[in-house]
Parts: C-alpha cells; sequence; structure tokens
C-alpha cells in the first residue's frame, strides 16, 4: 500500500486540529500542509499538488465546492461539512468521500481506506494498460446450468458483475451467468479488445457504437458510464485512435 499525501482545508482552527490528530493516527497517511484559508489552500495545492484533499464546503471567501473545481485533475476529495444537504452536490467533482461534522474516527478512517483504494486501483489499472496484448482467442467455455456452453469471442457485448458471479452479454442470443470474479473476466478476454471501464463493467471495444462527452458508452441498447478509476486507461485507448 503507497502512502498518500494529503491537505486540510477548513476555517475552523479546531476541525484542522481534530482532522490532523486523526491523520496521524493512519500509516498510509503523509500530511503535508493544513489551512484556514481557502484561497491559501488553492496556490499551495496547485503549486504542490496531493492526493487527497480533507475539505470544509461553507468557508469565507471561496466554498469547498468552488475550491474543488479548481484543483488539478490528480486530487482527489473527501469533504467535510456540518450541512448534509450537500452530499448530493459532491457528486458533481466526483468527492471520494462525505463526512458529516461531528466526524468520528471510525468514519474518517472508512473515508481514508477508500482514498487508499480508489488511489492503489488507480495504480493498477494504469500499469495494466502498458501490458503487451495476449494472443487473441476465437471463443472461451462457460460454466452455466450444469454445462459448458461455447461462447465466440467476437459475440461479447460487456460482461456485468453481480458479487460473485458475471453475466455474459451476447449479440444475437440470450446472456450467460456463470460463476466468476471480475478479476477471472479479465484474465479470460484478450486485453486488445476488452476492456474494464467500472467496477462492474468489462466492455469489448469493437462492439462501442458511440461515446458522449460524459464517458458514457452506447453498445446496443445499454449505456455504460466509465467511471473514474478506469477513465485514464480508457481515455489513453480512446485518444491512440482518435482521428486528427
Amino acid at each position: 500500500m503507497r502512502k498518500i499525501t494529503c491537505a486540510i482545508v477548513d476555517d475552523e482552527p479546531l476541525a484542522v486540529r481534530l482532522l490532523e490528530s486523526f491523520v496521524s493516527r493512519v500509516d498510509f497517511l503523509e500530511l503535508k500542509g493544513s489551512f484556514t484559508d481557502s484561497i491559501e489552500a488553492v496556490a499551495a495545492i496547485r503549486k504542490e499538488p496531493v492526493d487527497l484533499l480533507f475539505l470544509d464546503i461553507q468557508m469565507p471567501d471561496m466554498d469547498g465546492m468552488g475550491l474543488a473545481r479548481m484543483l488539478p485533475s490528480e486530487t482527489k476529495v473527501v469533504f467535510t461539512t456540518a450541512f448534509k444537504e450537500y452530499a448530493f452536490d459532491s457528486y458533481d467533482v466526483a468527492a471520494i468521500d462525505f463526512l458529516l461534522k461531528p466526524i468520528r474516527y471510525d468514519k474518517f478512517l472508512r473515508a481514508c481506506e477508500k482514498a487508499s483504494e480508489w488511489f492503489n486501483g488507480r495504480d493498477n489499472v494504469s500499469a495494466s494498460a502498458n501490458v503487451e496484448p495476449e494472443p487473441e482467442c476465437k471463443e472461451i467455455y462457460l460454466r452455466a446450468d450444469g454445462e459448458l456452453r461455447k461462447t465466440e469471442v467476437d459475440k461479447i457485448l460487456y460482461v456485468e458483475g453481480m458479487k460473485d458471479y458475471v453475466r455474459f452479454f451476447l449479440e444475437g442470443s440470450q446472456p450467460v451467468t456463470t460463476h466468476l470474479t471480475m478479476k477471472n473476466v479479465e484474465e479470460l478476454l484478450p486485453r486488445s479488445r476488452f476492456m474494464r471501464v467500472s467496477r462492474s463493467h468489462i466492455v469489448a471495444l469493437p462492439h462501442i457504437r458511440t461515446i458522449d462527452r460524459n464517458l458514457c458508452l452506447y453498445i446496443g441498447n445499454t449505456v455504460i458510464r466509465v467511471t473514474d478509476l478506469y477513465r485514464p486507461a480508457f481515455e489513453k485507448y480512446l485518444n491512440s485512435r482518435m482521428a486528427r
């Protein structure tokens, strides 16, 4: 587990000190700075970006939502606020988590663990994007209803994860549900033609017919959104194939 650099922004000194004490108890966090002035915080973080920002929302000069939209793309946010009505807005800036004051340490730790999962997962995705393509197979065999079903790789539109099961959606036939994990499927299908785009979806790249500006993929009659964790790898693939 790699170290995650972080900073704290809150106009209340007592809140800052509480978060500093929480950070000191999490061994994979490395505190780079604390700020009670939001404008000073933006300048400092733009100069020396951190991985994670614990950010209050209601502050003088600049509110937390506005500040979050000015951060470098590599900086993720955990909002800390006394106002739960801001929870929905936090999704607009792809926040890792939303902590309601007074903040308990167990909830703080869970937010940190979510951040760690995000950063370590992103690093793994970036590394896998550089792996050489494996020799392509023409068909695979899926165990379903007590038998092995031969499935043509070309017919697979996308795969959807459901806890310990996955469902293969196929062109021209009914979906096949089998007992596998998404990691098993990633290893089974050729990386040159299939890509994981969310925790629950692997898509067949040749079957994507349209991509909108929000990175929603249109495959047949289904729309699948590329989530933040998988966005860098997908954008790298997209840029390599985009007409100039």
